[in-house]
């Protein structure tokens, strides 16, 4: 029996003819093996069982004869010469071996296939976690920039609060200027005696208590009273303009000068008294004076 050629050891291994002699055309009947590594690269291609056309020589697996070729022994030069017979037992041999090769590029296939599909997994993991890294430090700086946001709204309500405050002090303190003390009468409370006062500034007792503040109440000519608290520390002007300040009209329209006496021991405060501090003059802590019509002089 003759030995096959690539063609037939392709077909006798299951390849279709026509991708049997594709094959073999396209690698340049180099060999059954570079055959089968085309056949096992292209098997998936849409286009592998189309007919392809090339020489006759080509498609049955050897090169084309000086007779195929109008050579110049004619077609006839080649007749004689016969072909190795091979016996059955090195056919199937040859099989054996022919089919030993393609599993052997089926397996080289495979793990190929294998090896790009881990590179792939590979590929599709680092890409996921390179979104997720990028995902949180997202976050991270919207988190960020929440948080200055805050830190900023903070500070800005700080600031208005410090200027309300601010704004209140200066508020106080021209009130304070303008009038002489806290602006402003309280309800009357009920009479009460009047604490002994010393004749004299020179002869005021020793105090046991500092005191920043004191309170006076003032006994108007019409029976009302106005109270008032003043600091130790303000002159006895203070409550005279504070009196003239609050004190109702007189009748007629008109409103006479004023002159504060101490109720017990009586005493009337002279111009020069009006420039002394209340603590200076015994008022402090509390005191009442009486409000006498000044006769014009």
């Amino acid at each position: 029996m003759a030995e096959l050629t690539a063609l037939e050891s392709l077909i006798e291994m299951g390849f279709p003819r026509g991708r049997a002699e594709k094959a073999l055309a396209l690698t340049g009947n180099q060999g059954i093996e570079a055959a089968m590594d085309w056949l096992m690269e292209h098997e998936d291609d849409p286009d592998v069982d189309e007919p392809l056309d090339t020489p006759i020589g080509h498609i049955l697996g050897r090169e084309p004869t000086f007779s195929e070729q109008g050579g110049p022994e004619g077609p006839g030069s080649a007749a004689g010469e016969g072909k190795p017979i091979l016996s059955e037992e090195k056919r199937q041999e040859q099989t054996k071996r022919m089919l030993e090769l393609v599993a052997q590029k089926q397996r080289e296939r495979e793990e190929r296939e294998a090896r790009e599909a881990l590179e792939r997994e590979r590929q599709r993991r680092k890409q996921g976690q390179e979104l997720s890294a990028a995902r949180q430090r997202l976050q991270e700086d919207e988190m960020r920039r929440a948080a200055e946001e805050r830190r900023r709204e903070k500070a800005e309500e700080l600031a208005a609060r410090q200027r309300v405050r601010e704004k209140i002090e200066r508020d106080k303190a021209e009130r304070a200027k303008k009038y002489g003390g806290s602006v402003g009468s309280q309800p009357s409370p009920p009479a009460s005696e009047p604490g002994p006062v010393p004749s004299s500034p020179s002869q005021e007792p020793p105090t046991k208590r500092e005191y920043d503040q004191c309170r006076i109440q003032v006994r108007l000519p019409d029976g009302t009273s106005l109270t008032q608290t003043f600091r130790a520390r303000e002159q006895l002007a203070a409550v005279r303009l504070y009196v003239e300040l609050h004190r109702g009209e007189e009748p007629g329209g008109g409103q006479d000068p004023v002159q504060l006496l101490s109720g017990f021991p009586r005493r009337a405060f002279s111009e020069a008294d009006m420039e002394r501090p209340l603590q200076e003059l015994g008022l402090v802590p509390s005191a009442v004076l009486i409000v006498a019509k000044k006769c014009p002089s």
